[in-house]
């Protein structure tokens, strides 16, 4: 699976000069704790979120105060005039569409961000990705992931008969083993099994009785 299969696409935005007070009632409006900020050409140019506000707001939080933002609107000495780009991380760590969730999960732990915009060749925001949306990946049960292998992929998909594939799931490590009749058979079972919601990792032991893959010219 993908990325741009789970990414968030309707993403709230700022631009570097919004205030820092207009910013922090976005977030608190539409219940989000970051938000990507993107120039006149709608590349991404950084990310506010209210680990930037703690740094800025630091010596003025009472330890009590919990809310971030709440304690945010709470301070009488934060200027309009103040904008996002003085306290926006820039720069930020982000991820192309097309990358695995695996790579996503790993660039989230690497570099310690709960979310990662996603932006395409040009640097253009699609959509965002967030923690959440990489653990819900993950968590489907494994009797679900097993079924879905058998019924979709292997009967429905690959019209194979059920009995020629041993499928196995554990913890979200898929098995297979058998004789499937093509080459492409074989690789089109591992493919599409690697992209179903779930699948940690793949472990293949499936043979072929026919090569039918033309040879490179």
């Amino acid at each position: 699976m993908r990325v741009l299969d789970l990414m968030t696409t309707e993403v709230a935005t700022v631009t570097p000069g919004v205030s820092l007070k207009e910013a922090a009632r976005m977030m608190t409006d539409i219940g989000v704790s970051g938000l990507p900020v993107l120039d006149e050409n709608e590349r991404i140019v950084g990310i506010i979120t209210e680990a930037d506000f703690l740094a800025r707001e630091a010596g003025r939080v009472e330890p009590r105060q919990r809310r971030l933002l709440d304690a945010l609107f709470s301070e009488p000495q934060i200027a309009e005039a103040e904008t996002v780009e003085q306290v926006m991380t820039h720069d930020p760590v982000v991820i192309y569409p097309e990358a695995s969730l695996t790579e996503a999960a790993r660039v989230m732990v690497n570099h310690g961000v709960k979310r990662l915009p996603v932006v395409d060749a040009d640097g253009k925001l699609r959509g965002v990705i967030s923690r959440g949306d990489v653990v819900a990946a993950f968590t489907r049960p494994d009797d679900v992931i097993e079924d879905e292998i058998r019924e979709d992929v292997i009967r429905r998909i690959l019209f194979l008969e059920e009995v020629a594939v041993n499928v196995s799931v554990v913890d979200g490590v898929v098995t297979l083993s058998g004789t499937v009749p093509t080459k492409s058979d074989a690789r089109l079972l591992e493919e599409l099994t690697r992209r179903l919601d779930g699948v940690v990792r793949l472990k293949s032991d499936v043979a072929y009785e026919v090569d039918d893959q033309r040879p490179v010219e």
